[in-house]
């Protein structure tokens, strides 16, 4: 993962190469590699589990997923693996590259190259844009973790370890059978 110090503009992330995913957390730019095959898996097995909360399915009160959504938090540009807002007020401008609504959840999936990033800059810009859940899954260590946001700090809700079904907030009606998100 590449950095780039105070301060970085959008320009320069606009400017990182295809290969990249490119973020500015605190001022600083951050490049990282595009994720593995491992950390897609992951990523698709959690919508489809997630799919019943979609709001196609529950159009009142269901979510709105998204997968590496360009967040503009603030002065922060931040790109969770995966997001979902509350229907009630999900940025539905498919057009827009940018997106300036908080999400209601975020889900980083944790790989060698991220790790660092994720735990020491992104997980406190998250807490400071009041995003009010985060979920952090780990393909190697084949672990998830769930957060909820209290007084502006991280409580975690649970730790679940590969074999486990998680029932965790927001999505509480949805077990998730973990075994099934590691491809080994």
């Amino acid at each position: 993962m590449a950095t780039k110090p105070y301060p970085a503009t959008y320009d320069e992330l606009i400017a990182l190469p295809d290969d990249c995913i490119g973020e500015i957390v605190d001022g600083n730019l951050f490049a990282s590699p595009r994720p593995r095959a491992r950390h897609a898996h992951v990523a698709v097995s959690l919508i489809q589990f997630l799919a019943p909360a979609d709001y196609r399915r529950r159009p009142r009160d269901g979510w709105w997923f998204l997968v590496e959504p360009e967040l503009h938090l603030g002065d922060d540009v931040l790109v969770p693996d995966l997001a979902a807002w509350e229907i009630a007020h999900a940025p539905l401008d498919g057009g827009a590259v940018g997106i300036s609504v908080r999400p209601d959840w975020v889900c980083e999936i944790l790989s060698p190259a991220t790790r660092t990033l994720d735990f020491r800059r992104k997980l406190p810009a998250y807490a400071l844009h009041r995003v009010p859940h985060l979920w952090l899954v780990d393909p190697e260590r084949k672990f998830l973790e769930a957060f909820a946001l209290a007084s502006h700090a991280w409580q975690s809700l649970g730790r679940w370890d590969a074999e486990s079904t998680v029932i965790a907030p927001p999505f509480e009606e949805i077990p998730i059978a973990l075994a099934n998100l590691w491809l080994s």
